[in-house]
Formats: C-alpha cells, sequence, structure tokens
C-alpha cells in the first residue's frame, strides 16, 4: 500500500483522489496518525504507535480533524506511558464506529459493485433481511445475533441452501471490516454453514416435457400469428394500417429462438440477454460468451449444433438492425422473459422447471450420451468441476459397471 506523507487539512482530505488501489496519507503534525484511504474511495483515521499496531479512530466525514488529532494525542500518550493505549487494554470501543448500514451504503457497496458482478442481488440481500442489526454499530454485532436471524430464517421454512447464501453475503461485509480494521474479529467466525445435499436435485426434462414443450412453442406461434391475421382483418375493415403479418416468418417473437438456443448450448440467461451478433461465427459454428458478460469471467467458446446454427440464422433475417442477439423492443438489452416463460410452461403442463433448468436440461443430455465430464465442465463454463459432478450420475452404466467388479 502506497504511504505518503502530507500536513492533514480539510482542504487536503477533500482533494484525497479514488485511485482503485489504497493507500495511506501520514500526518505530519501528529506522528502516528494517518488517513487510510480504500480502493472504493472510503477515507478514515488511524492511529499506528508501534509496528503492527495500530488502531481505526472512525471515519472522515464523521470523525473532524481535530477530534482524530485529539484521540491519536491520547493513544500515543497513553502507548507511551503504558505500553498500550487503553482503549486496547480495556477493550474500549470508539464512539466513532459506523453502523453496519452506514458500512454498507458508504464503504462497502461502493467497493463490491468495483469489483463483483451481480451487485443488485447482493445489495438486495443485505437490504432485506438484516433490518434487526442494520442500526448497530459494527464493533457491537455479535456471532448471537446472527445466530437468531439464521434460526428466524429456518422457522420461516428457507431452505438450508437459502440461508447459507444470505448469511454468505453479510460474511463478506464483516471480512472486509476485519481487512480494513474497522473491527479486530469476525462473528461469523464460529457458526458454521448448514449442511446441504451438494450434489442438489438435477433438473432435466424427460422426452415427453422435451416433445410437449417444443410443441407449446408451436402452438404459442400459431396461436400469435392467427391474432395477428384476425386485427389485420378487422383494421382492413376500418381502413386502418395493416400490421406486419407473421405468417411467413420462422418465429413471432424472440422467445421460442431463445428457448433453443439455451437447450442446445447450455448458456446462462444473463449470457444470451447479454449476447451480441458479433459474438455469433457462423463459419466456425461458435458463439463466444466474452469474459466480462460471464459469470466466472472467464471467455468461452460454445459450439453451435445444427438447429443452434439454423435458429440463429433464421431468427438473425427478422432480428432487426440491433447490435443484440435477442433485443428488447427499444433494441437494447433484454431484461425479462418471465412472463412469457410462465405462460410457456403452463401451455406444455410442465412443473417445477426454471428458465435455468434449461442448463442442466443441456448439461444431463449430454452426460446421458456419454461426453466426459470435464467436456460438459468446459461447455457450461464451470470454474470448479465439482459443480459438473453433479451431473456424474446421470452417465450410462458408470455405477453399475463398478459394482459389477467385485
Amino acid at each position: 500500500m502506497d504511504k505518503l506523507k502530507e500536513k492533514l487539512t480539510a482542504k487536503l482530505l477533500a482533494s484525497l483522489q479514488v485511485t482503485g488501489n489504497g493507500y495511506e496519507v501520514h500526518d505530519t503534525t501528529v506522528g502516528g496518525l494517518f488517513v487510510r484511504v480504500t480502493p472504493a474511495g472510503a477515507k478514515s483515521y488511524v492511529v499506528s504507535w508501534a509496528r503492527g499496531r495500530k488502531k481505526t479512530l472512525g471515519r472522515v466525514g464523521i470523525l473532524t480533524l481535530d477530534q482524530a488529532r485529539a484521540e491519536a494525542t491520547q493513544y500515543l500518550a497513553e502507548a507511551r506511558t503504558l505500553g498500550e493505549p487503553l482503549a486496547v487494554t480495556q477493550g474500549r470501543r470508539g464512539a466513532t464506529l459506523p453502523s453496519l448500514r452506514e458500512f454498507i451504503d458508504d464503504t462497502y457497496m461502493p467497493w463490491f459493485k468495483t469489483h463483483h458482478k451481480g451487485h443488485e442481488k447482493t445489495q438486495h440481500t443485505l437490504s432485506n433481511n438484516f433490518d434487526a442489526i442494520m442500526a448497530l454499530r459494527l464493533d457491537a454485532i455479535t456471532g448471537r445475533d446472527l445466530e437468531q436471524i439464521r434460526t428466524t430464517w429456518m422457522q420461516a421454512g428457507n431452505k438450508a441452501s437459502t440461508v447459507n447464501r444470505k448469511m454468505g453475503s453479510i460474511s463478506g461485509v464483516f471480512s472486509r471490516a476485519v481487512e480494513w480494521e474497522y473491527i479486530g474479529t469476525h462473528p461469523l467466525a464460529k457458526l458454521k454453514q448448514l449442511k446441504v445435499d451438494s450434489m442438489g436435485l438435477v433438473r432435466y426434462l424427460d422426452a415427453d416435457e422435451t416433445k410437449r414443450l417444443r410443441e407449446a412453442l408451436d402452438a404459442r406461434q400459431d396461436e400469435m400469428r392467427a391474432e395477428r391475421e384476425s386485427a389485420n382483418k378487422w383494421r382492413f375493415d376500418r381502413n386502418k394500417k395493416q400490421l406486419p403479418s407473421l405468417r411467413d416468418l420462422s418465429f413471432t417473437d424472440h422467445l421460442k429462438p431463445m428457448v433453443l438456443v439455451s437447450l442446445n448450448t447450455g448458456m446462462r440467461r444473463g449470457e444470451l440477454f447479454d449476447l451480441k451478433w458479433s459474438a455469433v461465427n457462423f463459419d466456425t459454428k461458435t458463439i463466444t460468451a466474452a469474459g466480462d458478460t460471464t459469470k466466472t469471467s472467464d471467455t468461452r467458446h460454445i459450439p453451435m449444433n445444427k438447429e443452434a446454427v439454423s435458429v440463429l440464422e433464421n431468427w438473425k433475417k427478422q432480428a432487426g438492425k440491433s447490435r443484440y442477439v435477442f433485443p428488447s423492443q427499444e433494441g437494447d438489452r433484454l431484461e425479462d422473459v418471465k412472463s412469457a416463460w410462465l405462460k410457456l410452461l403452463e401451455r406444455a403442463k410442465i412443473e417445477g422447471f426454471r428458465w435455468h433448468d434449461m442448463r442442466h436440461d443441456f448439461a444431463s443430455r449430454l452426460v446421458m450420451a456419454g461426453v466426459p465430464l470435464n467436456t460438459v465442465r468446459d461447455l457450461l463454463g464451470h470454474a470448479d468441476i465439482k459443480m459438473t459432478l453433479r451431473y456424474a450420475h446421470l452417465a450410462p452404466g458408470t455405477k453399475a459397471a463398478a459394482v459389477e467388479l467385485i
């Protein structure tokens, strides 16, 4: 971490820049006092009285410079005469530490948004599940507080995996608070995760469900074409401008091509929403999922089978001029297909099947066809083979052949 020496002034504090890297500015007036600026731009007063011994006094803006100098001077005087400041030996807590809500809003989330994708989900989880402790100061929150919150979730019927995910979000907050020296210990250090089935149930379509889903896609398109013809007849009878006919188009809208591409590539929904025509190569028959759009931040090249190629070639002929493969009506990035998807499942009489399960269906069909798990891992873009092992039991004859050896 870069260390600078300057006389701390209100003007200097206001001018400190966010560089993306943490740095320190050491006061030349009170030796041992410095301001730490985190990669996200949070500024805090810190006092250091010996090698490796330091304490965060409070945030710039909440604690004034004069207050910080006075408190730092007291720390240093006590350290000289007693060996350690009384705030350390007596466990005295600084009154200037932020509340959990202040720390999340002012320090943690600005950093998180810079370094992580999908920050909207984390923001939502933190904002809607920890009201009981949000007003507490960081150092006042205990493992017992978090255990009580977890127990409340379990009593409300939350699954163990859901509880662990929520706790993981708040655990990340406290990990940063410890790393940035706001608090000395992590309140979740002794709270173990709930046990869950790491393999879980893999939901994929059986042959009849696959048939019904495809039939429902076709029936939906037939219905949309008939509705358009009826609407145009009504408009013709009243001398109104005709709407574009859907009769000669391969697809009536984006839903069918999106579903078919999902089933044939295993792409995540967000990857489909982000997909641009520049990433589709019909010569090499591949789709490139760029690292800035993938969950793992790794670019991967997805081969297209015959159906995927045919679907995208036909869709391209009618998709318009947007750079996105599946754009919104305005030509921008599509944000949601939930309503159309749920109606499709209802039409197909398929239950308990999410959009993401088409990814499981893709992987399951590959494994059942004898494709090696490591190849499936590459196609799915899993960062860890453990994620792919959930499909291992679907490999044809693997376990049966093994037990026949004894």
